[in-house]
């Protein structure tokens, strides 16, 4: 089988050699299951909480051409730390008949495994947030003294060598014009028209736009005030809306603590004029949730399903569906829609009672702490065959230093020895990484009972509740005339009659 490899390291106590070691083991480990590797995949520094990794959205794409059959990754949280990124990546690669190994997690598509698997990338979820909280403990004293805490310090500003704020009266010209231009009237059209006719340029050398012009006219530095933790975290998708903010009693806010650009009554109408400008939100433009979107697919062309949503009738009602989007496309499918309500209600009762219903809970305990028990078993003979190997190498590092110490140097020493070393190197990381899945293995009872209990309210959850659970659980789900099938991407896809 060819096979792709994908290697990470990110910063946190993580060194280039990461990547090397990752590799060697996966090389390794592909020598003894016969897999043929064609391509490798590096991301240098990323974090896996984000997919914004040049290396691994690459080798996503990649993964449509059929040149591979699976992903090998050296653990699971080198491929997300994030469980929903995970578990769309993962859909799109078996989408394009690409399967993910890990090295040392041995997994397979039963449900159990499926299951035992979000349990470790949970695991290295609460890693990564945990790293990212006491982060945040250290950025929070910065911040309390009025420092630069990271980043591009906002237009206007520069920073001392102490991490102060200073006045950059270049910059600072272009904020005074926008403040001035806007509270006298101006739109945000004829304030870029200004800026680019004088030359001004953004921070990082570009030209202005208007969300960049929004995110500046809202800007409390400019009056002087530290704000340190207003934007909302981010959000299921991994994404953060910068205009939406934290409550007030999260955020840091230091009056003072900056040299003021802007006075505060240029300030005022400002802001004045920004809460004038702002439209109803009305409740009929809420959005609808169409929680099998991307999953949901036509029994007769095989295409991708779509949500749709219309209204009509005396009271202009709003009707959700799905629809094959090649019957409005390319009209080669009369496949007809299906009501959004209903077949959502099929498939989340279905995960509701194959997996969360008092008695599967039951059911998946004993079966996942059996293959949690089952995986803890095999690591302590791959630890004592790493351990063994790394013995071997040691002395055969030995010998040659001796050799040369007495003189017998060749120059096929030198070779040998990088070789060795990285074997060291390799073999060292596989011993750490064994001893701490080692642990992570012994997952209790209680903790896979309280995995799947939380999943137990589904049927009655918000929208975006059920819309995770189905990216994490559910593959597939293939709509026919009389009936459904839902493949939760094993080998035991279940099909069960429907009445539409």
């Amino acid at each position: 089988m060819n096979v792709a490899i994908y290697a990470r390291y990110s910063s946190d106590n993580q060194r280039e050699e990461s990547i090397t070691a990752q590799i060697r083991a996966m090389e390794i480990f592909s020598q003894d299951n016969g897999y043929n590797i064609i391509a490798t995949y590096t991301d240098e520094a990323r974090s896996a909480t984000t997919d914004n990794r040049p290396g691994f959205l690459r080798m996503v794409k990649d993964s449509a051409k059929g040149h591979f059959q699976a992903v090998l990754v050296h653990k699971l949280d080198r491929f997300s730390r994030d469980r929903y990124d995970s578990a769309y990546y993962k859909r799109e690669l078996r989408k394009n008949g690409v399967v993910l190994i890990s090295v040392l997690e041995r997994l397979d598509d039963s449900p159990e495994s499926i299951i035992l698997e979000g349990l470790l990338e949970a695991m290295a979820e609460y890693y990564s947030r945990n790293l990212a909280r006491e982060v945040m403990k250290g950025m929070t004293e910065t911040a309390l003294q009025g420092k630069h805490v990271g980043g591009t310090p906002p237009l206007g500003y520069d920073v001392d060598e102490d991490k102060r704020y200073i006045i950059n009266e270049a910059e600072a010209d272009a904020v005074r014009l926008i403040f001035n231009m806007y509270a006298s009237g101006r739109g945000y059209s004829p304030i870029i028209d200004e800026l680019n006719r004088r030359g001004y340029k953004t921070k990082t050398g570009r030209s202005y736009g208007k969300n960049s012009l929004h995110d500046i006219l809202c800007n409390e530095k400019y009056i002087g005030n530290f704000v340190f933790n207003r934007s909302a975290s981010k959000d299921i998708n991994n994404r953060r809306n910068s205009h939406t903010f934290k409550d007030e009693k999260d955020i840091i806010r230091l009056e003072g603590k900056l040299p003021a650009i802007i006075e505060r009554p240029l300030w005022e109408r400002v802001r004045a004029k920004m809460e004038n400008n702002k439209h109803a939100r009305g409740a009929n433009k809420a959005k609808t949730v169409y929680i099998l979107s991307g999953h949901i697919f036509c029994g007769k062309c095989g295409g991708a399903m779509v949500g749709k949503t219309m209204t009509g009738g005396r009271n202009k009602a709003r009707y959700s569906y799905y629809e094959c989007a090649r019957r409005k496309q390319t009209r080669d499918c009369d496949k007809k829609p299906i009501n959004k309500d209903k077949i959502e209600q099929y498939v989340i009762g279905y995960l509701y009672d194959r997996m969360f219903s008092p008695d599967s809970r039951v059911r998946l305990v004993e079966q996942i702490s059996q293959l949690s028990s089952e995986n803890r078993q095999r690591i302590p003979a791959d630890l004592k065959q790493y351990r063994k190997q790394l013995s071997e190498v040691e002395v055969e590092i030995k010998n040659i230093v001796d050799a040369i110490a007495a003189g017998m140097f060749h120059e096929s020493m030198k070779d040998r020895m990088t070789d060795l070393e990285a074997q060291k190197a390799t073999l060292s990381i596989r011993i750490k990484e064994g001893e701490r899945q080692k642990e992570i293995a012994a997952i209790p009872q209680k903790n896979i009972e309280a995995y799947l209990k939380q999943w137990e309210d589904i049927k009655t959850a918000p929208p975006e509740k059920q819309k995770e659970a189905v990216s994490l659980f559910i593959d597939k789900v293939t709509i026919f005339d009389d009936h459904i099938d839902v493949d939760l991407g094993d080998a035991n896809a279940q099909s069960f009659e429907i009445s539409l």
